[in-house]
């Protein structure tokens, strides 16, 4: 009988504790986005040097200003399939999906710098 009831206990404390684990209250958790952070970097690797002010002839993204006014059309080119028309980065392949998850995060997130 005692083994039982230890054996509840330990069941109910393992329970317990399963709904206290601060992993799952992280996991619902957007993480931080900041263009200095996380934009950035990604225009910096992949827009370059087109869309730099001085390397390139196309609209200048490398501030925090101009990217955060042009983040919509941003979000539109990178999104299209190579070979449609306004498809970016201009002869390059498709960012990676994470990367232009980035990018939105950072338009929902509020455009943080």
């Amino acid at each position: 009988m005692k083994k039982v009831i230890l054996f509840s206990l330990f069941v109910l404390l393992v329970t317990a504790f399963q709904f206290c684990h601060s992993s799952k209250q992280a996991q619902g958790a957007v993480a931080k986005v900041s263009y200095a952070a996380n934009v950035q970097p990604i225009i910096q690797a992949n827009c370059s040097p087109c869309h730099i002010a001085g390397q390139g002839r196309a609209k200048a993204l490398n501030s925090y200003d101009a990217a955060k006014a042009n983040i919509d059309d941003m979000l539109t080119r990178v999104n299209k399939n190579p070979g449609e028309k306004d498809f970016m980065p201009m002869r390059h392949p498709k960012l990676a999906d994470t990367t232009i998850a980035v990018l939105a995060r950072w338009k929902e997130s509020g455009l943080a710098e």
